[in-house]
């Protein structure tokens, strides 16, 4: 692997900002504040921030690639290859691809999972970005729990989420367009779609001593678990003592503060920052965040959301730079348990990310170190002529 340089960039060191030079070898850095030395690939950063790279902890944006129209395939590989070179133009350099297991067939079903799952792990050699598989349970989806657990005690699921979804499946039954957006999701005709809830609901009681089952065999696998859309402080309460210690996009102020107060890592959309609020009509990120009420922010369904929304909240006053880059970096690296990244530090992973911040709210990405390798650079003029090489003295025999 080719040890890398970075001259003189503005570099986040802690809570601040500094101008120093970086020395890359193998996935780490190996000195701040340091000279070129032997490094024959140098980068200018005069000029430029240089960030720690994204963790993004739950992102589906990769669904798009699999079914950009409904009841329209491409083959998983060249999917996840091209989420790849997203994420990686975005800057998210630790990438869990949030998939859904659900009761559904089609795009969120349990084979489809499956094969995801599979694929992430054939290919993950090939990708740029560190690359985890981020399973999220439909609860009502009894069928699949065996075989979830077995994934577990493979040690084949990065993080786990309990999600339930039915009771708006129901309600949206009786809205004409989103009722046809979920039929049309699954292949099924309206008549089958019917029949398929109707069955499902049918086992709801099934579902708490379900759900019970597989947070102790993710505990027992030492597997983080979350909660999605938790809607009250009981119910939060209820999954933390499952050991689910991650609140996924709370509903409501007085859900996330009981998570908070007991130290619970809060996630919230970067979407709903880049947007001015929840295109769901729900909790307003910012205001969330204001209150020291959020800890991580995830790219959701839109990979270019993490970068825009760290330099939102700096430019909106709600937080600076260096907190806000917290929320797409560290703070997921802590939920995760991913003590190796997320900050600028000797001995930690060379996730790098070189910013062009000139235009507050359009940071352009300049170049992207991931794991100690150059993978993503867009102005080539920021290289630096090769170092040179002492000759090697042949002696005469």
């Amino acid at each position: 692997m080719t040890d890398i340089f970075l001259e003189g960039g503005r570099a986040l060191i802690g809570t601040e900002v500094a101008e120093t030079s970086l020395a890359v070898s193998g996935q780490d850095i190996t000195a701040m504040d340091a000279s070129r030395g032997r490094a024959r690939l140098a980068i200018d950063a005069r000029g430029l921030l240089v960030l720690p790279g994204i963790v993004d902890l739950h992102g589906d944006a990769f669904e798009r690639q699999m079914m950009p129209r409904a009841g329209v395939d491409f083959p998983i590989d060249v999917a996840l290859a091209d989420s790849d070179r997203q994420a990686i133009s975005n800057g998210i350099t630790t990438v869990f691809h949030a998939t859904t297991c659900s009761w559904e067939p089609g795009l969120r079903s349990c084979d489809n999972a499956r094969g995801l799952m599979e694929a992430i792990e054939r290919q993950r050699p090939q990708f740029a970005a560190d690359t985890r598989f981020h399973l999220r349970h439909e609860t009502y989806n009894l069928e699949s729990e065996p075989e979830i657990s077995q994934w577990l005690a493979e040690g084949r699921v990065d993080l786990l989420a309990f999600n339930d979804h039915m009771d708006g499946t129901v309600a949206d039954m009786a809205k004409p367009r989103k009722r046809n957006r979920m039929v049309e999701r699954t292949g099924l005709s309206a008549e089958e779609f019917d029949r398929l809830v109707e069955r499902v609901t049918s086992r709801a009681d099934e579902v708490p001593a379900s759900v019970a089952r597989l947070a102790a065999a993710a505990r027992a696998a030492e597997v983080r678990m979350l909660s999605h859309d938790d809607a009250t402080p009981a119910m939060r309460r209820e999954f933390r003592e499952l050991g689910a210690d991650i609140a996924e996009f709370p509903v409501n102020e007085e859900t996330a503060q009981a998570a908070a107060n007991h130290g619970d890592a809060i996630v919230y959309g970067a979407p709903n920052v880049v947007r001015g609020g929840s295109h769901t009509g729900w909790t307003r990120a910012s205001d969330m965040i204001a209150k020291g009420l959020c800890s991580v922010l995830a790219s959701d369904y839109y990979y270019p959301a993490q970068l825009l929304a760290a330099f939102r909240l700096a430019a909106d006053g709600v937080l600076p730079l260096p907190k806000a880059w917290d929320l797409v970096s560290a703070g997921p690296a802590r939920a995760t348990g991913l003590t190796d990244r997320g900050v600028l530090d000797e001995g930690r992973r060379a996730d790098i990310l070189l910013v062009d911040d000139s235009l507050p709210l359009r940071p352009r990405l300049i170049a992207v170190i991931s794991g100690g390798k150059l993978v993503h650079l867009t102005d080539a003029t920021r290289l630096l002529a090769a170092a040179a090489m002492p000759r090697e003295t042949v002696v005469a025999a």
